[in-house]
């Protein structure tokens, strides 16, 4: 595909795959209680009946948080803290029919010297995640995570539910109860396949929506369905790094997808395709500039064909593009997956990995096709400029 092509599909890609989303209200909560100060001396403020969040309804303890010395927020703003039995909710009406919902939010730990973090459960109408503050995964003193909420139809409520889990056999006074802020809620139309990918999602453009203020990427915990994974159409293995290209080196687009969390961690899909029919797989390895070094091995899936590539970095941006020719047997799904041999850490401490881009699935007989069609374009190009 020539590249003012490429560039006129991806920007209708965009066109037709994202549409304005339900809107939360007051979604990064600098919106504040009404009865308490903006600029109150005290970084965390317990709400009570009197003092609600707006937008939000609230049970059990929450307090309003707001950025100091001793609590470090995204945009040094304010922010939720859920303690003991804490939870808060609101619903959104889904914009259009059919609309696939994925949130993005920001989770710190809340306190200093605390002997375990209280894990947080985020649900919404068709799916739930249970996440905590977890180490090694990057600089910033916050995380970003990815989920997929549910589909919705037109005007339909989406309920989205934020609540703290504490940690069992620890005293409550040493638990860092969760901080939330920054939440982005993003839709997705239902994607369809192309005739320059039998993929969808190839080139992993539809996940969720990166903050324009981090530095770390979105991780994206264990989705076992391709269809309830924020990934769209890529169930996710271990813990993954949903990564821009404003940020880390990308080989293609806007995003890519870095496997963080060491062996055995990675992505697939399925897809069902003409049995006995041979097809290629073309996909691009690399690291994403982030001081990732080291030898990664990765297995890639493609049928019944199961193959292990190995790149070799030194950390400041690489694309290895490979590929693997299969033939599809029997009537069931034909898998697509890739899986990490390997664990690294940075010179930081900070767990990196492989990165994995611009997978594209086609035929042989139609891989071959498109050869001859530019073969046949530059055969009367060259007459054309001889006559």
């Amino acid at each position: 595909m020539q590249p003012q092509i490429q560039i006129f599909f991806l920007l209708f890609l965009f066109l037709v795959g994202f549409a304005a989303a339900g809107n939360l209200q007051n979604p990064d909560f600098e919106s504040p209680p009404k009865n308490v100060s903006a600029d109150s001396s005290n970084p965390f403020v317990t709400l009570n009946e009197n003092n609600t969040i707006p937008g939000w309804t609230f049970q059990g303890t929450v307090s309003y948080v707001t950025a100091g010395p001793n609590i470090s927020l995204p945009d040094n703003g304010h922010a939720i803290q859920l303690g003991e039995d804490g939870k808060i909710n609101q619903t959104f009406n889904a914009g259009a029919d059919f609309m696939n919902y994925i949130l993005t939010f920001t989770l710190i730990p809340g306190g200093q010297n605390c002997s375990a973090n209280a894990n947080l459960l985020v649900s919404g109408s068709d799916t739930q995640g249970i996440y905590s503050f977890k180490q090694h995964y990057g600089k910033e003193a916050w995380q970003s995570y990815g989920l997929f909420l549910g589909l919705g139809g037109q005007e339909e409520p989406i309920n989205l539910v934020f609540e703290s889990q504490p940690v069992e056999s620890v005293d409550n006074s040493t638990t860092c109860w969760p901080v939330i802020d920054s939440l982005l809620l993003k839709s997705v139309e239902t994607l369809v396949q192309g005739k320059d990918n039998l993929l969808l999602n190839g080139g992993f453009e539809f996940g969720p929506e990166f903050l324009s203020n981090s530095t770390e990427g979105i991780l994206l915990d264990s989705a076992l369905s391709p269809v309830q994974s924020p990934l769209r159409h890529w169930a996710v293995v271990g813990t993954v790094k949903y990564i821009d290209s404003k940020h880390f080196f990308v080989p293609h687009g806007n995003a890519a997808v870095e496997i963080v969390s060491g062996v055995s961690a990675g992505i697939h899909t399925e897809l069902t395709l003409t049995s006995g029919s041979s097809y290629n797989l073309e996909f691009t390895l690399g690291d994403a500039n982030d001081a990732c070094e080291g030898e990664f091995i990765v297995q890639v899936q493609a049928g019944s064909v199961v193959q292990n590539f190995t790149v070799r970095s030194n950390g400041t941006g690489l694309a290895q593009k490979s590929s693997l020719k299969f033939d599809a047997a029997g009537s069931r799904a034909t898998p697509i997956g890739f899986l990490s041999y390997t664990t690294i850490q940075t010179k930081d401490g900070i767990l990196c990995g492989p990165v994995i881009d611009d997978v594209v699935l086609l035929s042989s007989s139609g891989s071959r096709m498109v050869i001859k069609l530019n073969i046949l374009i530059s055969l009367l190009l060259f007459l054309i400029l001889i006559l």
